[in-house]
């Protein structure tokens, strides 16, 4: 069974940093995605990469902040992330798609504040 983990949330103050884990099990996926989620909003996508690692692409709110990369074995997907913001309060969730389908890790919160 395709199962997605994350790891690595916690609270930072503004202009600190974080580096979220995802790791895949059960199955290879073709393509990940970072997305978060804050009360009472949509959940967006804030970043994603292709399974070689030649593709990424993020949110306008994310360029020049953010970073989505593979380890060596393509079983895990980083997303680290600089000078955060307030508003980058959310949980966040990682996204896997084998198949036509798409998988969803439980979800790691992540908090800014002072």
């Amino acid at each position: 069974q395709a199962r997605l983990v994350e790891s690595g949330g916690g609270s930072v103050q503004p202009g600190g940093s974080l580096r979220l884990s995802c790791t895949a099990s059960g199955v290879t996926f073709s393509a990940m995605k970072w997305y978060r989620q804050a009360p009472g909003k949509e959940r967006e996508m804030v970043a994603a990469i292709s399974s070689g690692g030649g593709y990424t692409n993020y949110a306008d709110s994310a360029k020049g902040r953010f970073t989505i990369s593979w380890n060596k074995a393509k079983t895990t997907v980083y997303l680290q992330m600089n000078s955060l913001k307030p508003e980058d309060t959310a949980v966040y969730y990682c996204n896997g798609r084998i198949g036509g389908n798409d998988f969803w890790g439980q979800g790691t919160q992540v908090t800014i504040s002072s």
